[in-house]
Formats: C-alpha cells, structure tokens, sequence
C-alpha cells in the first residue's frame, strides 16, 4: 500500500474544498424552478462546452483510457470518431426543437408527440441506465484508490457522493455547471503535468518522436482500422457509425447532458457549445490516451510489474503458486533487458528489423502478463475454497449451538462479500495510478488525485442532477393531479438530488469490477440508448407512427437488445445501431396492423 506525503494531502483537500465552497457560494439561494434545473438559462457557449466535457471525463475516463492505451494502443480513439457528426445533427435538430418547445426535460416532448405513458416508459429507461452509471461514477475511482492506497472503499464512496450531494443539492444545475468549469481546469492542468513528468523520466537521448517510434515498434501508435471484422471493438467503422448513434442518444436523449446545453444563454450560445465539444473531445481522447502510451514507453526502459495491483501480487506470492509466479517474473525480467536494449537501438537506428524484433517481444510480454493474471486467480481461488472448507467445517460442528452457529454462518456471509471485492486480476485500470503513485514527484500526486476525484465528482454531479430533474419533472410532476407551486417543486428537486445521491453511494458500495470500466460504462449505455434515440427519431420524422405502436416496440426492442448482449451477438458499440433500427422497424408493424390511436399535432 502507499502512503501520501502531508504536500500532497494538503493539494488534494484544498482543490476538492474549494471546488465544492465555490459552487455552494456561487449558487447558493436558487428560488425558482427554471433557477434551479436550468440555471436561469444564463450560460455563456464555453461554459457549455467545458460542462459538458467534464461531464463525459469522469474518473474512469482517466484511469482506464489510459490504461487501454497502454495495453492496447491508441486505437479506441476510433470510438470518438461519430461524436462530431453526432454534434452538428443535434445542433441541427435537436437544440431548435428543445428550444422551441422551452422543455425542461427532453422527455416532454415525447408527451406531446406521442402520449405520458411514452413519456413516463423513456424517462424510466433514462433513469435505470444512468442510474446505474451514476454508482459506477462514483465507484471506479474508489475500489482504485482503495486497492493501491488501502483506502476504505466505503468510505471512498460516502465521502464522493457526500461532497457532491453537498453543491448539487444548495445549487442545482448552475452548481453543477460553474464547479465543472473548475474541475476541467484542475484535469487539463493535472494531465498536462504528468505528459510533462512522463517525458522528463525518459532518458534524455530519447525524443518525443523517438518514443513515439518505440511505442509504433509495440503496435501502440496503430489509430486506424478499416477492417469490416465485426470482432473488432474498435474500428473506423464501428466508431463513425456506431459511435455517431451513441452520441446522438447520449447527448441528444441523456439528461444528464441535455440538461447542460438547456441552461444555454441562447439557441446560438447552446449549439456553439456543442460544435466546441465535438471540436475538442477527439483531441483531448486522443491528447489522454497518448499519455498512457508515453507510460508504456517508459515502462520500456524501466522495469514494469507483472501486475499492477500489489495486493493480488501478494496474495499469489503467499500462495503454493508463489515458485510458478517468481520463474514467470525472471522471464519477464530477461524480456525487459532485451526490450530495452532493442528500445535504445531503435532510438539511435531506425530498423526495421529492431521494430520486428520489438513487436515479438511485446507480443511475449502480452503473454506472460495473461499467464500471471490466471496465476494470481488461482491462487485467490485457491485461498477461497480452503478458507470456505474450513469455516463450513465448524459451522457443521456447531449446528446444535444455534447462537454460535448464527454468528459464524455471519462471519462466513461477511467475508465472502469482502473475499468477492478483493477478487482482481484486471489490472489494467491500476496502471496509471500506480505509476502516479510511484513516480511522479510530491505535490503533482496530490494535484492527480485530484484529477481522479473532480473527475468522478463531476460526472456524478451532472448524472444526480439530471436523474432528479428528471424524477420531479417526469414522473411526480407530471403525475400530480394539481399543479404546485415553483418552491414546492424545487424543494422535492432536491429532495430527489438527495435520494439520487444516496442511491448512487449505494450502488457503488455494491457494485464489482468487471471488464474495463470505461468499457462497461459505454456498455450499460449502449444497451439503452439505442433504443431511446429510436424513439426520438420515431417522434421527429415519422409522424403517421402514433403512440401505442411505439410503445409496445419499445418494450420489444428492449427485452431484445437485452437479449442480444446477455448472448454477445455483436460488439456493444453495434448494439446502438441495432436498437434505434430495431425499435423503428416494430413500430412500422405495429403501426401497421392496427389502427390509428392518436392524432399528433404539431
């Protein structure tokens, strides 16, 4: 476990304090509805940009892209690819309609187009899946910080969600809006600095473009794929297709962006602040996986672990498969010694040859990182099993004691729930702040830190404030049988934040690694959005569709999509494109076979 110097503790909590006073100052004594859930529709078009950046950058934005550089290059920026076209599409269409019909929520406008029940069913799939991610956005940074500081995750999480349930419920929306401009300094400033540390700890005769050359030798430059092979994730095709649809349900239907744009000065201040968002989210992507492959480079003249979680090196150490463990890491110390003699050839002489010799190199290190990782969850598999034998055995011998029995059959329940959080072998998420951790110099730890913390605080505080506007607007507003007045209706806004919040630090406190968390974010995305952005386009340009028809194609759409990814039919980013098609092709059906159900006027 590490250890912060007292420099670094004072960097990390004055940053995050004043992140949280500015926006509780800045916005304390919001009255009124439009006040509260638009922000007094007064922001100007960069504060638009930077909110709704951040709000896409949380923690595991930098935690895990770089992270997936590092393993696997820079080819995942090909998932950004769609986000521009996306942006001038909703610009085109999406902000003037917003705009005209003066909506709090993007789901209003389904009422009027279609019926409540269209309304109330998008709006609850909206509240599932960002629900959902909300908890991740909290609990990402956590089990990380936790793992490699020996931080108590819970508290992790109470303390993320505390701070941002604090701003978010004094200030709402404009809250929200004025501490991401703040947080996106703090992660440029911070991102830049460790670019600039990472290539200061590269020997001096190796030059930016030389490390670039040594990473292209590894295949981590390769950005582009023009391969139609549907078994890769990441390609241009996937990216500008599949990514355009994700991107138009996530900013044109997620309220949790939606809501960044509506709080918009103007038409014109709301759609410049998306072209400026899709001018600048590809370079930053690109500018934040270029950092992990700078990581990878001096890991090439620096000695790597086979695993960058210290805890599950111990546990396999400790374990019968400790010998098995140590002959793999000799090996992977002869490889280092011979990449790193190739690395400097390569930096004096570019060879073809020492770039081949170099990509077989890598490609064996891959391979011994897999063999450690399967080691390691042996041995953790192995721990558990024995330690199960042992505590059943006395609970067995204890079954005539009913009292004692009670307590060990609870002691049992514990550490299984604690055994099944420490279960890691994935440590591809813990590469970069490991090496923060272990290399960059007091001070600029803490200012990371607080890169990772503003981050999740800023991604979870736009994801409560959108699921409690929609929650008060939607459902209960909408639900009432009499109108109530504006305080009412920003007291029980916030009263939501609250709930949101606290249902946020819930699901992180239970919540489990799986894959790569910025993967599983966009997984959990692409298994909703396509469905949703089906039914706005339903609503935008086909109009002789009614309600009903879209309803029940909806719910179809959705047990299917679930389906497909439950049995992995396609990469998730497809799911997108499936869903919106899928959803569309029912409701043409449908609408089909029945009669009309209700008019739509205009």
């Amino acid at each position: 476990m590490q250890t912060l110097n007292w420099i670094d503790w004072v960097v990390l909590i004055v940053t995050l304090l004043t992140i949280v006073g500015y926006g509780t100052w800045k916005t304390r004594g919001r009255k009124s509805a439009e006040d509260y859930i638009k922000g007094g529709n007064t922001t100007k078009w960069w504060t638009i940009g930077l909110s709704v950046m951040a709000t896409q950058a949380s923690a595991i934005t930098f935690l895990s892209t770089t992270g997936q550089a590092f393993s696997d290059g820079m080819g995942f920026v090909q998932f950004y690819f769609g986000l521009p076209i996306a942006m001038v599409i909703i610009c085109l269409v999406f902000i003037p309609l917003y705009h005209r019909l003066k909506v709090y929520t993007a789901y209003e406008f389904l009422e009027n187009r279609f019926d409540l029940k269209t309304r109330s069913l998008t709006a609850i799939l909206f509240l599932i899946q960002r629900g959902l991610a909300a908890g991740i956005t909290i609990f990402a940074p956590a089990i990380i910080l936790s793992v490699v500081l020996g931080w108590n995750i819970t508290y992790l999480n109470i303390a993320i969600g505390v701070l941002v349930i604090i701003y978010t419920v004094s200030g709402g929306t404009k809250a929200v809006t004025v501490t991401q401009k703040q947080q996106m300094f703090v992660i440029f400033a911070g991102m830049l600095a460790a670019l600039f540390i990472i290539l200061n700890l590269i020997p001096d005769d190796v030059s930016f473009t030389k490390a670039l050359d040594i990473a292209g030798a590894s295949g981590r430059m390769e950005v582009l794929d023009f391969s139609f092979d549907l078994e890769n994730r990441y390609t241009v095709w996937s990216g500008l297709i599949g990514g355009s649809f994700l991107a138009l349900a996530y900013f044109g239907t997620d309220q949790s962006q939606v809501q960044r744009y509506l709080s918009g000065k103007s038409m014109k201040e709301m759609q410049m602040g998306m072209i400026f968002n899709g001018l600048l989210k590809v370079p930053m992507q690109f500018f934040i996986l270029l950092v992990g492959v700078m990581v990878f480079v001096f890991y090439q003249f620096n000695p790597a672990p086979l695993n960058f979680i210290d805890s599950s090196t111990e546990k396999v150490l400790d374990s019968e498969y400790s010998q098995q463990y140590q002959n793999l890491q000799d090996k992977q110390n002869m490889l280092f010694n011979k990449k790193k003699a190739l690395s400097i050839q390569l930096s004096k002489n570019d060879d073809d040859q020492l770039r081949q010799d170099i990509f077989v190199l890598d490609s064996v290190e891959k391979t011994h990182r897999l063999e450690s990782k399967y080691l390691i969850k042996r041995a953790i598999d192995t721990a558990y099993a024995n330690k199960y034998d042992r505590l059943n055995n006395e609970l067995l011998a204890l079954e005539n004691n009913s009292h004692t029995y009670k307590e060990k059959k609870e002691e049992l329940n514990n550490w299984y729930k604690e055994s099944a959080k420490d279960t890691k072998t994935n440590d591809r998420d813990y590469m970069f702040i490991t090496f923060i951790l272990k290399y960059l110099p007091k001070g600029l730890i803490g200012l990371l830190l607080a890169v990772i913390l503003s981050a999740a605080m800023s991604s979870t505080a736009s994801e409560i404030n959108a699921l409690a506007t929609i929650t008060s607007i939607d459902l209960y507003g909408r639900n009432l049988k009499e109108e109530k007045e504006e305080k009412h209706m920003v007291k029980v806004t916030k009263m939501f934040t609250l709930l949101w919040g606290i249902v946020a630090i819930i699901i992180a406190c239970f919540a489990n690694l799986a894959e790569n968390l910025i993967q599983l974010v966009n997984i959990i995305g692409s298994i909703f959005y396509g469905n949703v952005l089906g039914i706005f386009l339903l609503a935008f340009f086909f109009k002789f569709i009614k309600a009903n028809a879209v309803f029940i194609a909806a719910l179809i759409t959705q047990v299917i999509v679930l389906i497909g990814w439950w049995f992995d039919w396609m990469p998730y980013l497809w799911l997108n494109l499936f869903g919106c098609i899928l959803v569309i092709f029912i409701a043409f059906i449908i609408q089909s076979l029945t009669k009309n159900d209700k008019k739509f006027t205009p």
